[in-house]
């Protein structure tokens, strides 16, 4: 009998978008993979990030300790470009400075672009090794993904430069696939990539090997640069970013994939 201070159970359930049940099920996988893709969209249009530059690199590298040049090279080079992008801030904002998300190279870059006063932007992901958020993003342009393959594609979606400091399986993966998209045409827009640390990406990748054995073409290699020091590496993105992104074009999100349409010329959205 129902309680006297207590409704009648209607058996009503409640609306599948309130229903936390059916929206961590696997027959709503959909949705939430929909949701990793609106949610930092919605974020980004509010915060007016119109485009952005990637800074991969591993999250082992720290302050201190082994390679400890390489965190510090990673902050001073995004001091330097946030300080650059400034002069292009008015209705939106150019060349946002964009990680990860964690620590290591990832904090070392939000740290240079908050150390120049800027907005910066981290995408972070949940590990087995519980990494967190570095204390350096912008807290309205923090994120955080379940879904490698969205994370990837929101680094893709706004970057108009890389920048790949030494990491270990997943710095190579990320750089793997923005170098795909860049060979087979899918950014809609010419991408400027650095590999930084000449010694250590030479030895891990054998990109000469690559073109000797055909699996590569020898225009390839000039798909990325090399760089040692943030002052080569700025004067790069600089002078990539000034002839490739600085043309007049919609300051709506730019698209990702080129479709081929046989009704177009080639090299047509």
């Amino acid at each position: 009998m129902p309680s006297e201070t207590q409704p009648p159970d209607t058996g009503r359930r409640p609306v599948a978008y309130m229903n936390e049940k059916f929206l961590n099920s696997p027959d709503a996988r959909a949705l939430r993979i929909l949701a990793e893709f609106l949610e930092p969209l919605s974020h980004f249009r509010r915060e007016k990030i119109r485009d952005t530059v990637v800074f991969f690199g591993s999250a082992r590298l720290r302050e201190t300790g082994p390679l400890h040049e390489y965190y510090e090279d990673a902050r001073t080079l995004a001091r330097m470009l946030t300080e650059w992008s400034h002069q292009f801030t008015n209705s939106h904002f150019r060349f946002v400075v964009c990680s990860g998300g964690g620590p290591g190279i990832m904090e070392a870059a939000n740290r240079g672009a908050y150390d120049a006063d800027g907005k910066t932007v981290g995408l972070n992901i949940g590990l087995p090794f519980e990494q967190l958020p570095n204390p350096y993003i912008t807290p309205e342009l923090s994120f955080e993904f379940h879904y490698f393959f969205m994370r990837k594609f929101w680094f893709a979606y706004l970057a108009k430069a890389l920048v790949v400091f030494p990491g270990g399986f997943g710095t190579l993966d990320e750089m793997m696939e923005l170098l795909t998209l860049s060979q087979t045409q899918k950014l809609a827009k010419k991408l400027t990539i650095l590999l930084y640390g000449s010694k250590y990406w030479k030895e891990i990748v054998n990109f000469d090997a690559l073109v000797k054995y055909g699996m590569i073409s020898p225009e390839d290699l000039n798909l990325f640069q090399f760089a040692d020091d943030p002052q080569t590496a700025f004067d790069l993105l600089k002078a990539g970013l000034t002839t490739y992104a600085m043309q007049v074009d919609s300051p709506e999100l730019p698209a990702i994939a080129r479709s081929r349409n046989p009704q177009k010329p080639s090299g047509t959205a």
